[in-house]
């Protein structure tokens, strides 16, 4: 029997769509991925969730899963904080990955999922130059942000990831507060921002609809250990010295760096005549404070 190009060409599309979804069972079965429900409310909750590549990854030890709430009343952005390496941007593509997986319509590496419909999934994350076009990665990654702020709606997901570090300090910074607040005063969507800004914590005493978060970490005798474990509250520290310290810089530039940071993190005032030190993050979250707040009105306020 022959068969006609258009008739060939129906076959191969059910036998990959056949292959597709047998895939997804055999993985879920092997893995204990779970059907997510799936509704039209602009809910994510996400119980004991995993990263679906990085979990198989790992072999020296196990992938320590995390829960995700992002909805549009109470909880719209997630600011997450904490040290390189601990894992803030493995939490962020973990919940976009399994927001993809759950609208692709297999189950998901989770305890139980809820993953209402998003329009579109938008993300911010690694930095890269284009040479060819003459691109730094700062204009690369302004230009992401700009296509995210004008094309999201209140139905999308955003992940962004340390948003304004290709810049000066202060720069970086002030963008990355005025990114926030259009994101949930115009935009409306479902966020995750990842940064190292920890100035950024403020934005909760601000913003009714956001929420900070920061991986755990303990101290223990000079060492730092990553415990991978999102927990609510904003982080104080980088803890940049004693990453550059695992990686293996040199011990001698390990203390030079910490003398210097030691000096950079007090500011001298002395108003009335005596010598005292202020710590300058503090000084620096005051004035913060004192800014007055952003004249967009809150287009989803009372929702």
């Amino acid at each position: 029997m022959l068969l006609s190009l258009r008739q060939i060409q129906q076959i191969a599309a059910a036998v990959a769509q056949l292959d597709v979804l047998a895939g997804f069972a055999e993985v879920a079965r092997l893995r204990g991925y779970v059907c997510p429900e799936v509704r039209d409310e602009g809910m994510l909750q996400i119980d004991e969730g995993r990263h679906p590549v990085l979990e198989q990854a790992l072999i020296s030890k196990p992938f320590v899963p995390n829960d995700t709430q992002l909805e549009s009343v109470a909880q719209q952005i997630a600011v997450i904080t904490g040290p390189n390496m601990a894992g803030k941007s493995t939490y962020i593509r973990q919940a976009a990955l399994l927001a993809l997986l759950a609208h692709t319509g297999s189950f998901v590496p989770a305890k139980h999922a809820r993953v209402d419909l998003v329009d579109r999934i938008f993300t911010r994350i690694g930095a890269s130059d284009d040479l060819s076009r003459g691109q730094s990665t700062f204009m690369v990654e302004m230009t992401e942000t700009a296509n995210i702020l004008n094309n999201a709606t209140d139905r999308s997901l955003v992940v962004l990831d340390e948003v304004g570090r290709g810049t000066s300090t202060f720069d970086g910074l002030s963008l990355a507060w005025s990114i926030v607040e259009h994101l949930h005063n115009q935009v409306g969507a479902k966020t995750f921002f990842a940064t190292h800004y920890h100035e950024l914590t403020e934005l909760a005493g601000r913003l009714p609809r956001l929420r900070n978060f920061n991986v755990a970490v303990r101290e223990w005798n000079e060492q730092i250990v990553f415990l991978h474990k999102i927990v609510e509250g904003g982080a104080d520290k980088s803890y940049g010295i004693h990453v550059a310290r695992l990686a293996g810089v040199p011990k001698s530039v390990i203390e030079r760096a910490k003398a210097i940071l030691r000096n950079l993190e007090e500011t001298e005032l002395s108003p009335d005549g005596e010598a005292r030190y202020v710590s300058r993050q503090s000084v620096e979250r005051e004035k913060l404070r004192q800014i007055e707040p952003t004249p967009q009105l809150d287009l989803f306020a009372g929702q």
